[in-house]
């Protein structure tokens, strides 16, 4: 990835720039010279140069604002929402009649192409846009150290993981490499117009996943197989709206049938290094783990305030 002139960069827009991805793609971005714009609902912490755009999926008359002057868009999908098409294609196709030439669209591995919510985004870019990639990540380490994440909240609390997955394996990504991908996306001279399904290095299950966080936190974290209504219960009771528990635990179950056993060689063959192994990312954020457990265990078994 050459690094363009900071006066002549292309001017790239990103959605969820508070995001995972989001932020780490900002300051690939800006290393390289282009000139960046985070849209979100809410303003980033200030800094100097930040250009910062309010930006809300459900809101068109935040949308032009955002766009204005934009050749290049990072898409991030509206949170909690079933399906994320409605919201998207219109802007797509504002983007599109505004001058954005290239469009690289944050999906998932188990979204296919047509499919529906964010297929139905990936068929509209490979249709309308003339440059355009849609990143189709596993799933994200960061689930495990994101403050208020329900996975975070039971590994911190009753040290368990509880999910559908029964024995079925997922190959982790770091959102950093998926960042990675997406900046070479963005930026290469030669649009990718594909989709990169993008998995870390080696595929576990959560049995496994619970036994590395054991190593490294120091303390006994199990996985609880639970069964399909249990596990839509856990996730209700953990704040997860029924609706989006119920497509969680879809997944769940897609995993342990198989559909996330796989991986890919993109990160390396895209940004040219290894992904992150999930032991490494683990050992990284040990910190969370340990300095977490004694507060949020206090929080849960204290007295009600």
């Amino acid at each position: 990835m050459s690094a363009p002139a900071a006066s002549d960069g292309p001017r790239v827009l990103i959605t969820g720039g508070t995001g995972n991805t989001g932020r780490a793609l900002a300051a690939r971005l800006e290393a390289a010279g282009a000139r960046v714009r985070l849209a979100s609902r809410a303003a980033p912490a200030p800094r100097e140069g930040l250009d910062h755009a309010r930006f809300d999926w459900a809101d068109p008359a935040t949308h032009e604002g955002a766009l204005r002057g934009v050749e290049r868009a990072y898409l991030v999908a509206p949170s909690v929402v079933e399906d994320p098409s409605a919201l998207m294609l219109p802007f797509i196709d504002r983007a599109l009649a505004g001058g954005v030439r290239r469009l690289v669209l944050l999906s998932a591995s188990l979204v296919p192409e047509g499919g529906p919510g964010l297929g139905l985004v990936h068929r509209a870019l490979r249709e309308r846009a003339p440059e355009w990639a849609v990143l189709q990540p596993s799933w994200f380490m960061q689930n495990f150290v994101v403050p208020h994440n329900f996975r975070l909240e039971g590994i911190l609390g009753p040290g368990e993981i509880t999910t559908a997955t029964g024995g079925g394996r997922v190959a982790f990504i770091d959102a950093d490499d998926i960042a990675e991908v997406a900046a070479r996306a963005l930026l290469d001279s030669a649009p990718h117009n594909t989709g990169h399904v993008i998995t870390g290095p080696e595929a576990l299950s959560y049995d496994d996943v619970a036994a590395i966080l054991s190593e490294v936190a120091g303390r006994a974290i199990r996985h609880v197989r639970a069964d399909e209504a249990a596990a839509r219960a856990h996730l209700v009771q953990a704040g997860v709206p029924a609706p989006y528990a119920a497509l969680l635990v879809q997944l769940d179950l897609a995993i342990r049938d198989g559909a996330e056993d796989r991986v890919t060689d993109t990160v390396q063959r895209v940004t040219g290094r290894a992904p992150r192994a999930f032991r490494d990312f683990a050992r990284a954020h040990a910190h969370v783990f340990n300095e977490l457990h004694e507060p949020t265990r206090a929080r849960r078994d204290g007295p009600a305030g």
